[in-house]
């Protein structure tokens, strides 16, 4: 029986703890409350000092700090790339110049460092304004926004280092792509890739996309509009000239890209790639691909891809937020509708509650503990099922100041 070992602590490691324990044990560094009560091994060890099959890395941070390089010189197995190309994600410059070098199509943008030349660079734009932070910002660090006042504010912000101060002196300036977007995550095994079903996520923490950018409120998948057609096109443009330009550079990249790709009238366009499982996609992809997991892991941390992803179900998450997300979510809040397990205390069937933000309070209850608390995901064999099994779910499952988007996967029943 094989063993994983998944570094992180959210949702999305819980997900994916879950499709691994299909294949064998899992065991989660450092875990949470939630994935513990669900029956799966959490220890507060550094990963390096474990033993296992297969180590998937969750989160970027550890990715760009090298933590990859570091398992894979202990003779490790591991799905996530060296900190040569985790710099994909380690810093939103970077990858500018990088897609430039593969002639992968993007917004056009500028890289600032000094205040003024950022803001004559901005007049020079349309609205909408995308403001980026250059580092990591867990997935915070971007303004979309029609005001060129605010746009001007959160430049000036970033720079002065007032917000996100940690990820660096510099900001990207883009213009705003409209059409359709998708998540695309593809597996790359260092020369060979393969993606995984098509996903929509859900960023903007109100419905009909109203509010701040969160870290993602939920996710569907597959997502309809990116038939096989279409997914052979955003491969054969986006995907395969990155992995050109990866070897070029030298960097054996073994883990995942995920393409945040925009589907504009124009074509295609990238807008940005991560270099680890999304969230909250990864809640949605690993029911669907369950006892397959492993097996595709594997492939990609030991070069060796081989299997074919393929799912003919249908899976949409519903993320719940503590009051006052994304701005200053609050704590402590009494979970109600969930059992000792951590999952639904009224079983439903085709549903599973992955944990973000949560902990034990001193008599053993789950309260919130995070900005995003819980990704109630459904599965079914179609669309509207699953999202009514999700939907259904997320009902029981209440707290105080509860944020909770109600039109996830709505458009496309």
């Amino acid at each position: 029986m094989s063993r994983s070992v998944v570094i992180g602590s959210g949702a999305r490691e819980h997900a994916l703890a879950w499709a691994l324990s299909r294949s064998g044990d899992v065991i989660v560094t450092p875990g949470n409350p939630g994935i513990a009560a669900h029956g799966f091994t959490c220890v507060d060890a550094p990963a390096t000092e474990l033993d296992a099959d297969l180590f998937v890395v969750g989160p970027e941070e550890p990715l760009v700090g090298g933590l990859a390089d570091r398992l894979r010189a202990q003779g490790k197995v591991v799905v996530g790339p060296g900190s040569d190309g985790a710099q994909l994600e380690g810093s939103k410059a970077y990858m500018k110049e990088f897609l430039a070098a593969a002639g992968v199509p993007s917004a056009h943008y500028g890289a600032f460092r000094d205040e003024a030349l950022a803001i004559a660079f901005l007049e020079t734009m349309q609205a909408p304004y995308v403001i980026k932070t250059d580092g990591l910002a867990a997935g915070k660090g971007v303004l979309v926004t029609d005001d060129f006042d605010e746009a001007r504010r959160d430049v000036e912000d970033k720079l002065r280092g007032v917000v996100f101060a940690g990820a660096g002196s510099t900001v990207v300036i883009e213009e705003g792509l409209k059409g359709e977007e998708c998540s695309l995550t593809v597996l790359c095994d260092g020369t060979k890739a393969v993606a995984l079903a098509a996903a929509q996520d859900f960023k903007r923490v109100g419905d009909a996309d109203e509010g701040p950018n969160t870290g993602g409120m939920g996710a569907y998948a597959p997502m309809l509009r990116v038939d096989a057609v279409l997914e052979d096109e955003l491969m054969g443009m986006i995907i395969a000239p990155t992995l050109r330009e990866l070897t070029t550079r030298g960097i054996d990249f073994r883990g995942v890209l995920y393409a945040g790709i925009m589907l504009t009238p124009d074509g295609p366009k990238l807008l940005e790639y991560n270099v680890r499982f999304g969230d909250p996609e990864t809640e949605v992809l690993a029911p669907l691909y369950g006892s397959a997991l492993f097996d595709l892991l594997y492939g990609v941390g030991a070069g060796a891809l081989t299997t074919t992803p393929s799912t003919s179900d249908f899976a949409v998450t519903v993320v719940l937020a503590s009051h006052g997300y994304p701005a200053s979510a609050r704590h402590g809040d009494l979970i109600h509708g969930l059992g000792t397990d951590g999952q639904l205390a009224q079983h439903r069937e085709g549903v599973t509650v992955f944990h973000a933000g949560t902990r034990r309070d001193a008599d053993g209850r789950f309260v919130t503990a995070g900005g995003r608390v819980l990704a109630v995901t459904g599965v079914g064999s179609s669309m509207a099922l699953a999202r009514n099994r999700a939907y259904d779910a997320a009902a029981l499952v209440t707290f105080e100041g509860r944020v909770m988007r109600r039109d996830i996967a709505l458009a496309v029943i």
